[in-house]
């Protein structure tokens, strides 16, 4: 994959404005996801790649009111079908790549990434990116509402050891970026990987 994000721009442009239609069960689980983030009142939580802002709900009630709910993404259709559904209420909206954030070093105490890593052109950088924002010992949350096996199914392809999620692959390209795995869950119902910034 090249640098250039048009492609998936492009992609998520056109699916926008029926996104949530598409998946209209899943905001239970992205709050599951996010309470296993063990955010706290005050803390500062990051979606990466928010989409549509599911999980801003979420992370607002997580952090509470004292507390800051960023979301990031590279589509402007994304955002705007966010603002739409009401969620920058729960945080602030940036039109940003995630390999390439407009946050301080350290300024984050988890990040939510769900779905996005299979969407990086650079994956490794990406996590990069993702661990220079969180704090030492902050945590982030690799999460999708269902699992690799079913995604496949859903994609009409059969699972590869080769799928970047795979915990043999996903190991050490977390540890490459400066997280620990601290948890692997891999089932029809959710995927959820969460790793610890280290250092």
């Amino acid at each position: 994959m090249a640098d250039d994000h048009t492609h998936v721009q492009d992609f998520f442009a056109a699916r926008a404005a029926g996104w949530d239609t598409r998946f209209p069960d899943d905001g239970p689980a992205y709050a599951a996801a996010v309470r296993e983030l063990g955010l706290r009142p005050g803390d500062t939580a990051v979606d990466a790649g928010c989409g549509t802002g599911r999980a801003l709900p979420a992370l607002r009630d997580a952090v509470g009111a004292g507390g800051t709910v960023i979301g990031v993404d590279l589509t402007r259709e994304m955002l705007d079908a966010a603002r739409r559904a009401g969620r920058e209420a729960s945080g602030a909206l940036l039109l940003s790549d995630v390999a390439r954030l407009p946050l301080r070093p350290g300024v984050a105490d988890a990040v939510l990434a769900a779905g996005l890593v299979s969407h990086l052109p650079h994956p490794g950088r990406g996590l990069v990116e993702l661990a220079r924002v969180v704090r030492p010992g902050g945590r982030l949350a690799l999460f999708h509402p269902i699992g690799r096996a079913a995604l496949a199914a859903r994609h009409g392809r059969s699972l590869s050891d080769d799928d970047l999620r795979a915990e043999p692959r996903l190991t050490p390209l977390l540890a490459d970026a400066g997280w620990r795995l601290d948890a692997y869950i891999d089932e029809d119902s959710q995927f959820l990987a969460l790793a610890v910034r280290t250092g």
